[in-house]
């Protein structure tokens, strides 16, 4: 009994790390190429002037990243004039979800008018990496001399519905501190959407 247990402690404490794995707040973030609705490859170097990013894991067919689809075309306009564009970056498998495939993601994107890259990771690579888990998920990236770190991950703001006059706008308050030369007062909040659709072993 003891060594069953044992066992299913030690299962769950993996699941725990699984979750858990992926970039902290602090963390050095390695560069990365993915395939952008252009079918140009985009990495963050290609971005010589830019200050950071905000990298966004969204999608085509999340409700909740439909709704906040606006407001992050309205980050990129704001802020990537100020050095910080959106990188956004679809994780889901077209197989498990046919309307995030490349060509819906180009349709998307043209629809939209998207002003920012729109990525494919088809084999969750760059996910994993940063260790998203919804759909949107934000992680805001600062560039320095001694390379780029992470300094705030979690949600864009507080209300989904967009219909707070109120609403705490997370991820523009830790893009004002930093522009001011601050660290985010608040650096983490739990990213709130769709979960992402990985691929199925074969």
């Amino acid at each position: 009994m003891k060594k069953i247990l044992f066992a299913l402690f030690m299962m769950c404490g993996l699941m725990v790390k699984a979750q858990t794995a992926g970039y902290q707040v602090g963390d050095k973030v390695a560069d990365f190429k993915l395939k952008n609705v252009d079918s140009k490859m985009v990495s963050m170097a290609d971005f010589k002037q830019a200050k950071g990013f905000i990298v966004i894991f969204t999608c085509n067919t999340c409700p909740v990243s439909k709704a906040y689809e606006d407001r992050i075309i309205a980050l990129n306009s704001k802020y990537a004039p100020k050095g910080y564009p959106v990188l956004a970056i679809n994780p889901n498998d077209p197989k498990a979800s046919p309307g995030d495939s490349f060509e819906l993601m180009q349709e998307r994107a043209k629809s939209k008018k998207f002003g920012f890259p729109y990525l494919l990771d088809p084999d969750h690579l760059i996910t994993k990496t940063f260790g998203a888990n919804r759909t949107p998920h934000v992680f805001i990236v600062q560039k320095t001399n001694q390379g780029n770190f992470v300094q705030y991950i979690g949600a864009i703001d507080n209300d989904t519905e967009n219909t707070d006059p109120d609403k705490i706008l997370y991820t523009e308050n830790a893009l004002q501190d930093l522009l001011t030369g601050k660290t985010p007062a608040l650096s983490f909040t739990k990213a709130v959407g769709c979960t992402i659709k990985w691929k199925k072993a074969e």
